[in-house]
């Protein structure tokens, strides 16, 4: 059996031990052997992602359809990331874990023989967690005063947490005319927070690890 899929039954399980907590409560007996059941299974799951966690499941996620363009007071970007969920990512969003991807943007004035100037850095949130009592999907944007938006099929998921559309990044009082800049951007996925009964699976979390290389695109105000 795959680890992920493994581990996510674990936690189906655990959750069930937690919420029977109440019933167990008359027993000291009971309650002994209901802890000793969890720390096994925990040190069960936790041998079986050692052992069969599958390296050739992580994402080769890249950004595509880079853009840079202005208002009359602000310098925007757009761009999308490709392949950045995996089949892992998907189960593990599906069994409620909420997952974010790190949106990095940087602008830099290009100085030829100098060391490039920072002159913008911003660091912006999409979110995704699974409301499976609703069964929609709760997609929150950072740079959209976290909005939250609801979608029904991981189609909406993928579309709404892959874009950046004309995100404000520096205001135009800060660039010189006639200057060589450049904006550079990556995407990181976020620390996962796993419940607190599988903090110490660490290999869970390399099943999800990706960041995509910097992207830059040139341009002269």
């Amino acid at each position: 059996m795959h680890a992920l899929s493994v581990l996510l039954k674990l936690h189906v399980i655990l959750n069930g031990y937690r919420v029977n907590w109440g019933a167990l409560s008359t027993s000291v007996d009971m309650r002994f052997i209901a802890r000793n059941i969890i720390a096994q299974a925990l040190s069960i799951g936790f041998l079986i992602v050692v052992l069969f966690a599958a390296p050739g499941n992580t994402s080769e996620a890249s950004l595509r359809n880079i853009e840079v363009s202005n208002t009359d007071d602000h310098l925007l970007v757009y761009f999308t990331i490709v392949d950045c969920f995996t089949e892992d990512m998907k189960k593990a969003i599906n069994s409620g874990i909420e997952t974010t991807f790190n949106f990095l943007i940087r602008v830099y004035e290009v100085r030829g023989l100098l060391w490039d100037k920072k002159i913008a850095e911003l660091k912006v949130k999409h979110a995704v967690q699974y409301d499976s009592l609703k069964k929609v999907y709760m997609v929150r944007l950072v740079e959209r005063s976290d909005e939250i938006i609801f979608v029904n099929d991981f189609e909406g998921v993928n579309r709404h947490m892959s874009v950046i559309s004309g995100l404000r990044i520096v205001d135009l009082q800060k660039l010189v005319t006639d200057s060589h800049y450049q904006v550079r951007m990556m995407v990181e996925l976020d620390e996962i927070r796993l419940p607190f009964y599988l903090h110490h699976v660490f290999f869970f979390l390399s099943l999800w690890d990706f960041e995509t290389d910097w992207y830059s695109v040139d341009f002269i105000y």
